[in-house]
């Protein structure tokens, strides 16, 4: 049998993935607790206004983020996504560094929500078996991911369905009552808006606090770039999908936060609980007179919660795939069975993520805390590499003399856009926690907590490169036709 013969015969990905499921994927990926609880804290702590500012930064960031990601997924669609990327157009050390640091990301994102749903469920079951629910919420991810991409694209679509449908709802329940035709009450206008030191609590320092909040509520945005290497026409739907990312920033946070700031007075203290009873979107709902508010976004918070574990097993697993086939982790994840889906790096992935979740039983869930913050900066870190990964995509395909028009997709205002996206990436991941640094004497039980994930990242980056002697690579040599 000829070689060309062998590998057909091979399983591949299947591009299953229409227009509908990446474009909701892409949307759901943004809306989870971040929007739902985390929205609170940040008008609370800045006020409406400081929070309008930060999200609308951080969300100016993230389109230009999905811009450049989209000019380099609809043209070389590949699961490996940023990873892939940067071993191509920066060097093969960074490529391998991103890439295990994203899947760690997610590895232990899904030890995250499996810790949040035995606590969700909770709400409605005290006295229930946190075994229960946590065997229960493995079944249905591992389910989901396991039968086939198509599988996985479609709970998506409608887990995503749920969360949109929600805060559309909510948008305009909320400016019905801030104009006073629902509620019963007088048009509310920009009274709760300006009380107090608002609409900007606590002047700069308060909005930079809250840039990480911010940022974190964004995650989940890169997902479309993994994705492409499963996407049935990735040149038509990545550019349908990324040009949704500014009206979907624009429509569920700059007007939702709006809107709870317009109805709910920042100085109320309920806004900084994490507790869904008190979420700033059940108390809309509850002045509104909604019976069962809390119930009802218990349930759609739950539905988050189910997304973040479907699409963080989903993510990992394809950037475990891809690093395997490209020689940078063990041959056994490359396996793939008929249905295209990559088991082993599937079942180590979720393997990864329960270990972490049985960590918190132990030693008061200090290992559990570590773990998480370890992977807290990991986010900002893949845009990061997204943002460099472009600037030089974009830099050897014009040093080659190569037509921009045969792009399936051009990111606007480059080279704008991915150099405002790193500038910003890196104060946030650098002013993360700034206040250690304040004071007496500096936290450095604080700082280490938060910026371990900064000497992780090198620790791969650098140990890769001095062991296999990588280059940077040359951009006017770099082989686009391969």
């Amino acid at each position: 049998m000829s070689d060309k013969q062998s590998n057909q015969s091979q399983p591949e990905l299947k591009r299953a993935l229409k227009s509908r499921h990446i474009t909701m994927i892409s949307l759901g990926g943004t809306i989870g607790t971040g929007l739902f609880l985390a929205s609170g804290a940040s008008i609370a702590q800045a006020g409406p206004g400081g929070a309008l500012i930060a999200y609308a930064l951080i969300g100016i960031m993230v389109y230009f983020l999905m811009t450049s990601l989209g000019e380099m997924a609809a043209y070389m669609p590949t699961s490996g996504s940023f990873s892939t990327y940067a071993t191509e157009f920066v060097d093969p050390a960074f490529g391998f560094a991103m890439g295990w640091n994203y899947w760690y990301n997610w590895a232990i994102t899904i030890a995250a929500e499996i810790s949040a749903v035995t606590l969700i469920m909770k709400f409605w079951f005290p006295n229930s078996s946190s075994a229960l629910w946590t065997v229960l919420f493995i079944i249905i991810i591992l389910t989901f991911n396991i039968l086939s991409v198509r599988a996985y694209g479609e709970s998506e679509y409608w887990f995503a369905m749920i969360k949109v449908a929600t805060v559309i709802v909510f948008i305009i329940v909320s400016f019905l009552m801030i104009f006073g035709i629902l509620g019963g009450h007088d048009p509310i206008g920009f009274e709760n808006f300006f009380v107090g030191d608002a609409p900007f609590n606590g002047g700069f320092l308060a909005i930079f606090g809250i840039f990480l909040a911010a940022g974190f509520s964004f995650q989940g945005t890169e997902l479309l770039g993994i994705t492409a290497g499963e996407t049935d026409d990735p040149g038509k739907n990545i550019p349908i999908a990324v040009r949704s990312v500014f009206w979907r920033i624009l429509l569920f946070y700059i007007l939702a936060i709006l809107a709870i700031g317009l109805l709910i007075p920042y100085t109320d203290s309920r806004l900084l609980s994490e507790d869904v009873a008190v979420s700033p979107f059940t108390l809309v709902f509850d002045k509104l007179g909604v019976a069962f508010a809390a119930s009802v976004m218990n349930a759609i918070i739950l539905t988050a919660m189910l997304s973040a574990g479907n699409s963080g097993l989903y993510a990992s697993s394809r950037m475990l795939w891809q690093l395997a086939v490209d020689g940078k982790a063990p041959k056994i994840f490359a396996k793939l069975n008929k249905r295209g889906i990559p088991v082993y790096a599937l079942l180590a992935t979720l393997a990864v993520g329960c270990l972490a979740f049985l960590s918190s039983f132990f030693g008061d869930g200090a290992v559990y805390m570590w773990l998480l913050n370890a992977s807290g900066l990991s986010g900002f870190i893949a845009w990061i590499g997204i943002a460099i990964s472009h600037y030089r995509f974009r830099k050897a395909y014009q040093l080659q003399g190569r037509d921009l028009s045969l792009l399936p997709y051009k990111a606007k205002l480059y080279p704008f856009g991915p150099l405002f996206a790193l500038v910003v990436c890196i104060i946030v991941i650098v002013g993360q926690n700034y206040t250690a640094f304040i004071g007496e004497s500096i936290d450095w039980y604080g700082v280490a907590v938060s910026y371990i994930g900064i000497p992780l990242f090198l620790a791969l980056w650098l140990g890769y490169k001095i062991k296999y002697k990588t280059k940077v690579v040359s951009l006017k040599d770099y082989d686009f036709d391969k």
